[in-house]
């Protein structure tokens, strides 16, 4: 392998090493399961930095850790011995209010994307956390509150800035390199480092919504209302059931904080009073525990777990695609979900019929069109000492669903240990996706993420 001591000649951002005195704050990501010793972690300025930090992992024969959010349960934003491509410094969000585009630095955070585009009444679909990188998301397939109505992140992408494994900068978009383009939308950091994204914006102002929760003796009523439901809901209706232990908040009862309910959390992007119909549905299947529901800006729902969540957690996590949620599903979401073992455990059932379905599944290569649902068992908690415990509480809840499931989850959600189900966790275009992946990244520089092999003959 070659020097490090070259690499700041060619850089403008900060690089940081070893000896350097922030290099401990530096190497953490945002799982603090994962502890890894980079060689080096340069805070890329622009794209002439990414291509020589490209450039030098190449050469080198260093790996590459590419990190944008910094959000990936495995860790991949970072490994030992690696070089890491940290994006966060570019992060700039134009808003084009009259095409009603945005262009996106490869480092932004959906927080910063969403306070750009509110200014004018719009918005995309980004994720549930709003600390959440844009890049990781949108490159997996992109699962939000407005996925129902407004279509997959990777379904509102127009065209991304791309730093290639050979070091060229392109520009990827349904003319320019349109086979590039088709695996940026749900293949992953598989193809190259996307250093702008050009999104696709929506009108969106004050969404009615927020969080219900229900008694888990009325958990599978509830539940099965949901199945019915969601099959020809509005499309205004982003929300999903979930399981959570209370937290702390003003609107729960004191008596029943942390205690498990099976909770509704609630997304109307239409008319205010049409929402709360709409809503009213709910308590009709079940008398609410608590509740806190009403108008909100955009920007407040897509940060409403944040404070649940922060930087510094064990994370564990298992997904699956469900197309049916039926009795013996919801039977294993009632044995496990009331088990949740920490206030930041999460189990979520998002929707992704609706705006999702209108496209064709072969037209992007996000490979489960034809799910109803998207699980994850997001496990995350404070101590360390609780790995083994939990771990296995996730890993079981997961064997319990997986027999109702269709093969594969939602790659997003996936942890280290799920490489070998990456076929299925990318799904139909996988063969697909590995000859983009021969064609643009033959010696596969980009392997540290669910690694899709360059295909061979």
């Amino acid at each position: 392998m070659t020097s490090m001591t070259s690499l700041p000649d060619h850089i403008t951002g900060q690089v940081v090493t070893p000896g350097d005195p922030d290099y401990q704050e530096a190497r953490r990501v945002y799982n603090f399961m994962i502890d890894r010793h980079p060689a080096v972690i340069v805070r890329c300025a622009d794209t002439r930095d990414v291509r020589a930090v490209v450039d030098h992992a190449r050469d080198s024969g260093r790996d590459l850790a590419v990190r944008g959010g910094g959000h990936s349960v495995p860790g991949f934003g970072t490994g030992d011995g690696a070089i890491v491509a940290d994006l966060s410094p570019m992060n700039r969000v134009l808003v084009d209010p009259e095409r009603r585009t945005a262009r996106v630095g490869g480092g932004a955070t959906w927080a910063i994307v969403n306070d750009a585009t509110a200014a004018h009444g719009l918005a995309t679909t980004g994720g549930i956390i709003s600390t959440t990188g844009v890049a990781g998301l949108t490159l997996g397939g992109g699962i939000g509150y407005l996925a129902r109505a407004h279509g997959l992140s990777c379904d509102n992408l127009l065209s991304a800035e791309v730093v290639l494994a050979d070091g060229r900068i392109t520009t990827a978009s349904e003319t320019e390199h349109p086979d590039l383009f088709w695996a940026l939308r749900g293949g992953g950091g598989n193809f190259g480092v996307v250093t702008e994204f050009e999104f696709r914006l929506h009108p969106v102002g004050e969404i009615y919504g927020g969080i219900t929760a229900f008694e888990r003796d009325d958990a599978a009523d509830v539940l099965r209302y949901f199945r019915g439901f969601i099959a020809d809901a509005p499309r205004e209706f982003g929300g999903f059931p979930a399981w959570h232990l209370a937290p702390p908040l003003p609107f729960i009862p004191e008596d029943r904080v942390g205690e498990p309910f099976l909770v509704v959390v609630s997304s109307w992007t239409g008319d205010h009073h049409a929402g709360a119909r709409v809503l009213e549905r709910f308590r009709d299947v079940a008398r609410p525990v608590a509740e806190q529901v009403g108008p909100m800006p955009y920007p407040a729902l897509n940060a409403m777990f944040d404070g649940l969540l922060p930087r510094g957690l064990q994370h564990y996590w298992k997904a699956v695609f469900v197309r049916d949620l039926t009795d013996e599903a919801i039977a294993a979401h009632l044995e496990y979900g009331p088990r949740v073992p920490a206030l930041s455990t999460g189990v979520h059932l998002y929707p992704i019929n609706g705006a999702c379905h209108d496209v064709a599944p072969d037209a992007t290569a996000f490979g489960h069109r034809d799910a109803t649902y998207a699980c994850v068992i997001a496990g995350m908690w404070p101590d360390a000492a609780d790995n083994e415990a939990n771990i296995q509480w996730v890993r079981d809840y997961y064997a319990a669903l997986a027999p109702h499931s269709d093969p594969g989850g939602y790659v997003n959600f996936a942890s280290a240990d799920d490489q070998q189900r990456v076929r299925e966790n990318y799904g139909a275009g996988y063969d697909r996706l590995a000859q983009v992946k021969r064609r643009y990244d033959p010696a596969n520089l980009f392997h540290l993420n669910q690694n899709i092999a360059p295909a061979t003959g």
